[in-house]
């Protein structure tokens, strides 16, 4: 027995990659887990479009490579595919945590139903987070908005219409990112977007991110029970 955990984190993209890199990974080593994020397979396919046909497949590589890891996700609600588990019973004017909640039970069940063979029901810790990287960014309106280069109450001026991080809406012109680009037209997500998530840190995000926040303490949890 162990008293660490390894988790392989199947992440969306190049900046969700860096995210976990950069910050998460330094962050989680601290209570004795360690991340290895490893960017989904997705052949044929554009970013915003994560099938989940392809994720179950890089989730049963990993499950199968060792028995001793364990493997999560951490892509976004609005950017997996149709075919993706409990995405049609997630009722119209759902909260971020019961959109995360249906999606992840669905997901778990599937996963279930075809790996228990390899505790998928102990070894997969599904996660999914209800909008992009950069709903995050806005757990801390005034060191986005200094790093943006706008007056605070811009940003405090969305978190007020949306009411938290993790619930401002995904349309092509109000998700998360496309507000801080309208903001600030030279935002980048994998150099902007990342030095802005270091100068926040993990704590204030899962302060104000009740969905990020659960995820974090589920895998906290694994090094208590390795």
């Amino acid at each position: 027995m162990s008293d660490y955990s390894d988790v392989m984190i199947l992440v969306e993209g190049r900046t969700e990659q860096r995210f976990v890199q950069q910050l998460l990974s330094p962050y989680m080593a601290e209570h004795r887990v360690y991340l290895t994020p490893i960017i989904l397979d997705k052949p044929g396919e554009k970013g915003g479009d994560v099938r989940f046909v392809r994720a179950k497949n890089d989730i049963a590589r990993h499950l199968k490579q060792r028995n001793d890891t364990y493997v999560t996700l951490l892509v976004d609600y609005y950017g997996i595919g149709r075919d993706w588990p409990g995405i049609d019973a997630v009722r119209p004017g759902a909260s971020p945590s019961e959109i995360a909640n249906v999606i992840c039970l669905a997901t778990q069940r599937a996963i279930d139903a075809d790996l228990a063979v390899y505790r998928s029901d102990v070894r997969f810790v599904p996660n999914i987070a209800v909008h992009e990287f950069e709903a995050l960014l806005f757990s801390e309106p005034a060191t986005l908005a200094s790093a943006i280069r706008v007056e605070q109450q811009c940003v405090d001026a969305i978190i007020q219409e949306c009411g938290e991080p993790e619930a401002i809406d995904n349309s092509p012109q109000t998700a998360p990112s496309r507000r801080i680009e309208q903001l600030y037209s030279r935002f980048k997500k994998t150099s902007n977007g990342i030095s802005i998530a270091q100068a926040i840190g993990i704590d204030r995000m899962r302060k104000e991110c009740p969905v990020f926040d659960g995820w974090l303490k589920r895998l906290e949890s694994l090094a208590e029970v390795a």
